[in-house]
C-alpha cells in the first residue's frame, strides 16, 4: 500500500519533486508535515487542515503510549479515527522523547526503560513495542527506534548510538506484523561529524526491509551549518529512489536550504509553538503580532498568503486577542503559521518541476531576511 515515485530532480539544483502513496492517500512531495503530538494540532480542527492544504500529519508514540494509550486508541478504531483525521499519518518512534523528557530512565543495548514525565509510571520502549504500538495506532509510516546522542557528543557516545540504532533497526524490522498496509523508516545517526554520518548512512540505507530513510539528530544543539552540512552530506549517501526524511527541522530558511540538497519530508513543531506567542510567518519575514504598533492596522497578516485568516481577519484584531487573552488567537495564527509553511512546500515544488528550484531558493531566502519588521522585535 506504500510506495515512493520520484517525480522530478531539478536541473538547477538537485531538488526533488515526489509522490507517496500510502493507504490513507497520496502526498506530493517536497512537503511540510504539521506535528499532532498527541493525536491533535493544538487549537486547529481536522476540517480547517484540510482547508490550508495538509496531506499527512505527524503523531508522537511516546506521547501516546502514555496517554490515552494504544488499547483506547485501538479500541477506538485506530488514530484515524480516533482524531478525525482520514489522511496519511506518520509516527515518530517515540525514542527522542525517552531521552528528553522522561524523569528518569535507563538505556542499554536492549532498549529504553524510564519513568513517565506525567506522573513517574515505569515503562519500557524498545524496538518490538515501538513497532507494535504504531501497528496498533494504525499508522501509515513507522518509524524505527532509535538513539538520538546530543550534538557535540564524543565519538564514543555517537558510535553508541549509531550501533544500537542499526541494530534495534533490524529488530523493528523483524516485528512488523502489517507490512502490506505501511512503511517503515531508519533513521541515519552520526552527529555532525560527516565520516560518521556517512558510516552510518551505509549501515542504515542498506537496509533492504525500509521503505523511506530520515536523517536524524539534527536540530539539537548545533550550530546551523553544521546541521546543513550534514544535512547536505548525509542526503547524498542516501537511495535516490526512496523518500528522505529530515525530522524536527525547521525554520522556512532550513526548509529552504534543506529541499536543495533532496530533502522529501520535513516536520517541526516552530511553526505552531511560535504561533501560541504570538510569533508570525510571512513571505517578507516574522513578525510579533503583540507589538503595539498593530494596534490600529487593520491590514492582513501577510498580503501574500491565500489563507482563510489572512482573507478574514486583520493585524489589529488579531493583536487584539493575545493582550485580551483570547484563545482565538493562538489558534489562528496557528492555521496561518502552517498555512505558510504548507504555502512554501506548494511553491518549492512548483520551481522544482520547472527546473528553477535555485532561483527560486535564492529569491525566497533574501525576501524573507529583508527585516522588513525587524523595528517590532
Amino acid at each position: 500500500m506504500y510506495s515512493f515515485e520520484l517525480n522530478h530532480i531539478c536541473a538547477q539544483s538537485g531538488a526533488r519533486a515526489g509522490t507517496l502513496t500510502t493507504r490513507s492517500g497520496t502526498v506530493q512531495t517536497p512537503i511540510f508535515m504539521p506535528v499532532g503530538t498527541q493525536a491533535t494540532v493544538k487549537g486547529v480542527h481536522p476540517r480547517d487542515l484540510r482547508e490550508i492544504g495538509t496531506q499527512i500529519l505527524l503523531s508522537n508514540t511516546y506521547h501516546l503510549m502514555l496517554r490515552p494509550g494504544a488499547e483506547r486508541i485501538q479500541a477506538a478504531g485506530g488514530l484515524h479515527r480516533f482524531m478525525g483525521w482520514n489522511g496519511p499519518i506518520l509516527t515518530d518512534s517515540g525514542g527522542f522523547q525517552v531521552y528528553s523528557l522522561a524523569k528518569i530512565r535507563k538505556v542499554t543495548d536492549d532498549g529504553a526503560v524510564f519513568q513517565s514525565h506525567i506522573d513517574g509510571s515505569r515503562h519500557v520502549l524498545d524496538p518490538e513495542r515501538a513497532v507494535a504500538l504504531q501497528e496498533a495506532f494504525g499508522s501509515d509510516i513507522l518509524m524505527a527506534f532509535d538513539q538520538c546522542p546530543p550534538a557535540k557528543a564524543d565519538e564514543k557516545t555517537i558510535r553508541q548510538a549509531m550501533k544500537r540504532t542499526t541494530a534495534w533497526l533490524g529488530r523493528c524490522q523483524a516485528a512488523r506484523r502489517r507490512v502490506q498496509d505501511c512503511a517503515l523508516y531508519g533513521i541515519v545517526q552520526g552527529g555532525i561529524d560527516l565520516k560518521l554520518r556517512e558510516e552510518h548512512a551505509a549501515e542504515i540505507c542498506s537496509q533492504d526491509g525500509c521503505e523511506g530513510f530520515a536523517i536524524g539528530g539534527l536540530s539539537v544543539g548545533e550550530s546551523i551549518p553544521e546541521m546543513y552540512a550534514a544535512c547536505e552530506a548525509t542526503a547524498r549517501w542516501m537511495p535516490t529512489e526512496k523518500a528522505r526524511y529530515l525530522m524536527g527541522v525547521g525554520t522556512p530558511e532550513d526548509l529552504l536550504h534543506c529541499i536543495g540538497y533532496g530533502i522529501d519530508q520535513f516536520d517541526c513543531v516552530m511553526p505552531t509553538r511560535n504561533a501560541r506567542h504570538g510569533h508570525v510567518f510571512t513571505w517578507d519575514g516574522r513578525l510579533q503580532i503583540k507589538n503595539r504598533r498593530f494596534q490600529e492596522d487593520d491590514t492582513p497578516l501577510d498580503p501574500d498568503c491565500s489563507c482563510s485568516v489572512c482573507a478574514q481577519f486583520t493585524r489589529s484584531y488579531l493583536r487584539h486577542l493575545f493582550v485580551a487573552g483570547e484563545s482565538l488567537g493562538a489558534s489562528l495564527l496557528t492555521l496561518h503559521n502552517l498555512a505558510f509553511y504548507l504555502q512554501l512546500s506548494r511553491a518549492a515544488r512548483a520551481a522544482i518541476l520547472e527546473d528553477r528550484y535555485g532561483d527560486f531558493s535564492r529569491q525566497t531566502l533574501a525576501r524573507l531576511a529583508s527585516k522588513r519588521w525587524s523595528a517590532e522585535g
